[in-house]
């Protein structure tokens, strides 16, 4: 085995039993309320380009007073302000998935629980892709990973790619990831997945810390 990734495999290990408690958290997301997953969807509207810290800040203050479900795009924005990149883009993807979902007591849009447990995960990973505002392949792995349904799926943030780069899974950093770029780079870091002999979804969290110093979602 490469030296290399031998480091990465005692890391891992090191790693290990905080990273397995962190995605059995994840797991029982798919249990809990539709409302818990859509806050989880809205948080994933929130990362791209911006960091998961202050993301996660963020959605505590939209939820308190019920902000994230009431409140109008201007009013979320502020809240964004200062914290999430594109705050006021972003404010309004939260308003149109919140009107594309049923939450609470609505009777409109879709019941998003029931939505997700329909499908496979990269079946549901496409029908977010294109119906969900805000979200790309990134996006969408990223939600589904977080709520226990992303087996198989990669979640390809700048952290990630740098550190494929560095093993040589890919030869460069790409600019941008169109759908058939993705799937390509996320097919790679399986089959380097299975040569460490880390779980895709671990690799992904064990790469993450590697860059952040810690673990999160």
């Amino acid at each position: 085995m490469n030296p290399s990734i031998r480091s990465l495999v005692s890391e891992y290990r090191k790693k290990s039993s905080l990273i397995k408690k962190r995605l059995e958290e994840f797991g029982s997301l798919r249990l809990a309320r539709g409302k818990d997953i859509f806050e989880e969807l809205c948080f994933c509207i929130l990362t791209p380009q911006a960091k998961a810290i202050h993301c996660d800040a963020a959605l505590k203050e939209l939820k308190k007073g019920r902000l994230l479900y009431r409140a109008g795009a201007k009013r979320i924005s502020l809240k964004l302000k200062g914290r999430v990149r594109f705050h006021n883009k972003k404010a309004e993807y939260l308003i149109l998935a919140r009107k594309k979902f049923y939450c609470g007591n609505s009777k409109e849009g879709i019941d998003i629980k029931r939505k997700i447990g329909t499908d496979k995960n990269t079946e549901i990973r496409e029908w977010l892709v294109k119906n969900i505002k805000g979200l790309g392949y990134k996006e969408a792995s990223h939600f589904l990973r977080n709520i226990g349904c992303g087996k198989g799926l990669a979640i390809l943030d700048v952290h990630i790619l740098k550190n494929l780069k560095n093993y040589g899974v890919i030869r460069k950093t790409p600019v941008s990831l169109n759908k058939k770029a993705y799937l390509e780079i996320e097919n790679k870091m399986k089959k380097f997945s299975g040569k460490a002999g880390i779980p895709l979804e671990a690799l992904d969290l064990v790469l993450w810390s590697k860059e952040t110093g810690y673990v999160f979602k």
